[in-house]
């Protein structure tokens, strides 16, 4: 049985983690969880699991509260407490926490000798070179839970890397894929939270219709898989059913498909060799689905992912600042205290005026991401 450390347990690749927990109750166990302020949800989770007895909040108030609530269990906060959660004794940790403070986690997981399930996308984006670093000197060992990276993950299963000639990403469009850019002057935050095809936390839906999302992701495809930029490509699926694809030297196009659930890669992140079933995921119907609809890429059309690819070709701490201006200018959107398309603008302001470091230790990158947050409320003030 695996022991397994839940990073973001309440947050929609948490719950859906714990689904599969559950499904294979003799193959997994959970034996601490981590999650922000959620607290309702948190405890609902905690009477499914009534032999997890470490946990950790946010906050300390809820960390003192939930002591005095549940006496029989131990209650960390913050992210000292997350840490803490990474002491013990765990086989794979899943970190499923959202943003840069995703990235030490990571490194920590790897240090202590567990397999890494990786749902935290900025811990590559941010740290992609120091998260390397760790795997080699640790001999850790690192599975995506990304739909997307799951895809190329299982698409090279049994081939060489040598043999491949690009990695083929897919993308929805996001939630104004239809729609023109002058079009986007005007929509409003709830317009941006409705996705067409997948059920996700507010930042990564708002990232979706950006497109800075799939820029993340294709920052991630290079250093999960050794791939250089100019051999990875974008393209629009709209029904989210080719999730990626590898071309490979002989012109072979191996695609992974499946339903829009998220159940079907944390599960395989988790199992890895294996496959088990998963019952609560539908077959994928093709015949009732009919068609499948693919798109070029119009790099113009988003210009973050445009910009994602050259801030991975730059490296450094170019990724740190992209992430920081990002998690700022989306939080600024959702809040209503900017429109859509000044996402862009802050992003690329950020990105023009912070610093580069080319090669930053983590204390640079948690500097860089510091500076991009504070320049940027600046400038909202301003």
């Amino acid at each position: 049985m695996k022991r397994l450390i839940l990073l973001g347990a309440t947050g929609s690749i948490g719950t859906q983690c714990i689904d599969v927990v559950n499904e294979h109750s003799t193959e997994f166990e959970i034996i601490a969880m981590a999650c922000g302020s959620n607290i309702n949800k948190l405890e609902e989770i905690m009477t499914m699991y009534p032999s997890c007895n470490y946990f950790s909040v946010k906050s300390e108030d809820d960390a003192t509260l939930l002591s005095k609530k549940y006496s029989d269990k131990t209650f960390f906060y913050g992210m000292d407490g997350v840490s803490k959660l990474l002491d013990l004794d765990g086989d794979v940790v899943v970190n499923a926490l959202v943003g840069f403070i995703g990235l030490e986690p990571s490194l920590k997981t790897i240090k202590r000798h567990m397999v890494l399930a990786l749902a935290n996308k900025e811990s590559l984006v941010t740290g992609g070179e120091l998260v390397k670093k760790a795997l080699k000197e640790h001999g850790g060992t690192m599975y995506p839970i990304d739909s997307e990276h799951s895809a190329i993950f299982q698409c090279l299963q049994g081939n060489e890397k040598s043999q491949v000639h690009k990695l083929i990403i897919s993308a929805s469009g996001g939630s104004f894929r239809d729609k023109s850019r002058e079009e986007l002057v005007s929509v409003s935050v709830e317009d941006a939270l409705n996705h067409p095809n997948w059920s996700m936390g507010k930042r990564i839906t708002i990232d979706s219709a950006t497109m800075m999302n799939k820029g993340f992701e294709v920052i991630e495809a290079f250093y999960l898989f050794d791939i250089d930029f100019d051999h990875i490509d974008v393209i629009i699926n709209k029904e989210s059913i080719i999730h990626s694809m590898v071309e490979y030297k002989d012109k072979s196009v191996i695609a992974q498909l499946g339903t829009a659930d998220m159940r079907i890669p944390i599960q395989y992140a988790l199992t890895y060799p294996k496959r088990l079933s998963l019952e609560q995921t539908p077959s994928l119907d093709l015949c009732k689905i009919g068609s499948l609809n693919f798109m070029e890429m119009n790099y113009e059309r988003y210009p973050l992912l445009k910009l994602a690819f050259e801030a991975g070709k730059r490296g450094g701490n170019s990724g740190a600042i992209l992430n920081a201006a990002d998690e700022v200018a989306v939080d600024f959107f959702i809040n209503k205290k900017i429109s859509f398309l000044e996402i862009e603008d802050l992003i690329f302001k950020a990105y023009k005026e912070i610093e580069f470091i080319s090669s930053p230790t983590f204390d640079d990158i948690k500097r860089t991401d510091q500076m991009t947050r504070e320049y940027l409320i600046r400038s909202l003030e301003d």
